[in-house]
C-alpha cells in the first residue's frame, strides 16, 4: 500500500518521473555529504543498486549447528471411561 501511494504522489508531482528523478538527485547528494546523513543514504542507494546483503546463518560447525531437528516419538495410552455407570 505504502509503494502504491507513493507512485501516486509521484504521478501526482510530475508524471514524466522528474520528481522521481529529484528524490534520487536529492539521495545522491546527501550521500556526498560529510555528516550523519550520509552514511543512510549510502547505505540506501547500495541496497537498491547492489540489493540487501544476505544475513548470515550463525552456526554450523560440528558444535554449534544451524538448525537442530528434534524427533521425538511419544507412546500415549488412552484409557477409555468407566462406563459400567
Amino acid at each position: 500500500m505504502f509503494a502504491d501511494a507513493l507512485r501516486m504522489e509521484l504521478a501526482a508531482a510530475g508524471g514524466d518521473n522528474k520528481a522521481l528523478r529529484g528524490i534520487a538527485r536529492n539521495l545522491i547528494n546527501l550521500a556526498q555529504k560529510d555528516d550523519e546523513k550520509a552514511l543512510p543514504a549510502i547505505n540506501a542507494i547500495a541496497d537498491r543498486l547492489d540489493g540487501k546483503p544476505a544475513q548470515a546463518i550463525i552456526g554450523g560447525d560440528e558444535d554449534d549447528p544451524a538448525i537442530n531437528i528434534v524427533h521425538r516419538i511419544e507412546r500415549l495410552i488412552v484409557r477409555p471411561p468407566n462406563t459400567d455407570g
